[in-house]
């Protein structure tokens, strides 16, 4: 009885605030006068109870509304929020006392249906549902059966149910639900997988079908199908998570000329890229790339980089021109940033091409103070001084570098033994 009371006075507050405009509005159409004068007001109370949550009461008004009318559309309204408010058996009633057995109205059946299946009756359910999809033909309805025979566990007729809707509109929302059903429940994961593979090549992989295969991929750690159809959703999807996720696929294959193919055409993570060439000896992309890294940043260590990719990338390195490139890049980068790479490969430059090889000592000397027991560092530094023909102390320091890690290093190896040779020579002249 409140509730009631409260709707009267809602309904009462509405009319009296639209006051006057209302009632001269409805005389001025009298020649289209409506069935029930308060319609428009009614409408709004129900969908502002509606909206308030309150659907009981907005359904009371909308039976109202149905009962003064006659219009379908109204019955439909109160009976979806009976629904909303779980008045489940009173939906079941209330279809029963309009339709009776009658299912010509689609609309009251499916809502019983929906009642029923909310109220656990399966059984009830399924067997109006059946003979529903039987006259309607609809996909709707299609679906509506094969949720019950979920429900019901009974998946190979829920799945033949699904296909008879997915054959009439090609939906991939009942492809998917097809595809959880043959993987999930039917442990037909294969089908499931090879449905949505069709689907995709015909129809395009949608960003709902592509995630859908890469959950199965996945789960099943095929790495081949995963990479397939991220490949697929990037084309769709230009996301940085995704394409980050085919790099790390191809890092995992060491598929590293695949990865350098997508990093450069995506260009979505062009550090990793460089560090790419720079492990397969790219030294003139890996130039290139580092200079345009430092253009865009600022970041003085992309300089560095350049300038040393630059220089293993030369095929003459006795190139005067190239070694003035270089030499003022690294010079720029050390006059702000004091670190020993830089440092040591700059004075080595100086020193081993005999551009200027006592400010070579220099920069050696300096990157020293930084890591006084790089042997790489010392052995610059010993090269240094046998280019100015002081063998004892350059055999001086190279016996420390022999005690270090790195000293097996090639090219410390070729210096040792020649500094060897040098102080053998020295001592033959005296």
């Amino acid at each position: 009885m409140r509730n009631y009371i409260n709707i009267f006075l809602l309904v009462a507050s509405v009319v009296f605030f639209s006051g006057c405009f209302g009632m001269k509005q409805i005389e001025q159409t009298s020649g289209s006068q409506k069935k029930f004068q308060n319609e428009d007001i009614f409408i709004l109370s129900a969908l502002y109870l509606e909206e308030l949550g309150d659907y009981n009461s907005s359904s009371s008004l909308f039976d109202v509304l149905y009962k003064e009318t006659d219009k379908k559309e109204y019955l439909y309204r109160s009976l979806k929020n009976d629904l909303a408010a779980n008045e489940n058996k009173k939906v079941i009633q209330r279809v029963d006392a309009i339709c009776k057995n009658n299912i010509d109205d689609y609309e009251l059946t499916r809502m019983k249906i929906t009642a029923l299946v909310k109220e656990d009756e399966l059984l009830e359910a399924k067997k109006l549902a059946k003979r529903l999809v039987e006259i309607s033909k609809s996909t709707d309805d299609y679906l509506l059966v094969s949720e019950i025979y979920v429900k019901l566990k009974e998946f190979d007729t829920a799945l033949k149910y699904l296909e008879g809707a997915y054959i009439k509109e090609y939906n991939e929302l009942i492809l998917e639900k097809m595809a959880i059903i043959l993987y999930v429940n039917l442990d037909r994961k294969k089908d499931a997988i090879a449905q949505l593979e069709t689907h995709s090549r015909i129809h395009g992989c949608s960003e709902n079908i592509c995630s859908k295969l890469v959950g199965f991929y996945s789960n099943d750690n095929n790495i081949e199908g995963l990479l397939s159809t991220y490949l697929r959703l990037y084309s769709i999807d230009f996301s940085k998570d995704i394409a980050q996720k085919i790099v790390q696929i191809y890092g995992y294959k060491r598929d590293f000329v695949k990865m350098g193919e997508f990093l450069e055409e995506s260009k979505v993570d062009d550090e990793l890229l460089l560090q790419l060439y720079t492990q397969t000896k790219s030294y003139k992309k890996a130039s290139a790339l580092a200079k345009k890294l430092y253009v865009d940043s600022g970041d003085l260590i992309f300089l560095g980089q350049s300038a040393i990719f630059e220089y293993e990338g030369s095929e003459n390195k006795n190139d005067s021109l190239m070694h003035q490139s270089v030499i003022k890049k690294l010079k720029e980068v050390v006059e702000t940033k004091k670190d020993g790479m830089y440092l040591n490969y700059l004075g080595y430059l100086l020193i081993d091409h005999e551009v200027n090889v006592k400010r070579g000592i220099q920069y050696v000397k300096e990157a020293l103070k930084i890591e006084p027991n790089s042997a790489y560092f010392l052995d610059s530094l010993a090269w240094g001084y046998y280019k100015l023909k002081e063998c004892e102390k350059a055999d001086e320091i190279m016996k420390k570098v022999l005690k270090l890690e790195g000293s097996d290093n090639e090219e410390v190896k070729e210096h040792a033994e020649k500094i060897r040779e040098c102080l053998k020579n020295k001592k033959v002249k005296n």
